[in-house]
């Protein structure tokens, strides 16, 4: 039977507290909840965790802060914050003391859920990740220099064209979920999601042009789902 997932919940709204931990244990995850950020702080290291969601404004010590400490003990946990402000600057401060996303109050619990599953999908395809080579057709994709090459040709990728490659590869002949590649390459805050989701679409455009030259190749677009990457070959380490 696999563990569960362990997510550390601080939260000061009692009520809001419940209801997040309730609904995350419905959805069989772990949950530990704690009511201010130095009681949060206080038991971080007595648990191993996979993902840590922290309210901004708490009482003792504000997600920022807790999040620092955190960083400190655990720099690769995933941090989601939890916030009534939506200012640009409590934004930006989130993401500068190390969150992987960032949700504004009052939020959807589906859209909670999904942020989750989005930032767990990107660690478990870590080490997916880690394969230097995906043969695409007749074409070479080398995934630390970001070049694609046929034949002699080299194309030399931009990042944001090679990630985006990268998460097509990883789940080559099956559906890359739009949400998720939008969410985990760009990383927009949820007002600039429409147009992070429309720099992906020109990007998914560019790869096609890049890879017109074998017929057995193919990025479709799955509507209402996302895009599949159709190959013929597996990839090779």
């Amino acid at each position: 039977m696999d563990e569960k997932i362990k997510i550390f919940l601080c939260e000061d709204d009692e009520n809001l507290g419940m209801l997040l931990k309730e609904y995350l244990q419905t959805k069989d995850f772990a949950v530990d909840l704690f009511p201010d950020g130095e009681a949060g702080f206080k038991a971080f290291p007595n648990n191993k965790y996979d993902l840590c969601i922290l309210d901004v404004m708490m009482p003792k010590k504000d997600g920022f802060a807790l999040a620092q400490d955190i960083r400190k003990m655990d720099p690769e946990v995933p941090i989601i914050f939890l916030t009534a402000k939506s200012m640009k600057d409590d934004v930006l401060e989130g993401f500068k003391v190390g969150a992987d996303d960032y949700l504004t109050k009052p939020f959807n619990m589906q859209e909670l859920l999904l942020r989750i599953e989005a930032i767990l999908r990107r660690i478990n395809g870590k080490k997916s990740k880690d394969i230097s080579f995906y043969q695409i057709g007749k074409y070479a994709f080398d995934t630390q220099k970001q070049t694609l090459t046929n034949d002699d040709e080299v194309t030399k990728l931009t990042t944001k064209e090679s990630e985006l490659l990268v998460y097509l590869c990883i789940n080559m002949n099956e559906i890359l979920d739009r949400e998720f590649a939008v969410n985990t390459i760009w990383k927009p805050h949820h007002d600039f999601y429409q147009f992070a989701a429309r720099s992906m679409d020109v990007y998914i455009t560019k790869l096609r042009k890049l890879l017109k030259d074998d017929d057995r190749v193919e990025i479709m677009n799955i509507h209402g789902k996302g895009y599949k990457l159709i190959a013929p070959v597996e990839p090779k380490s």
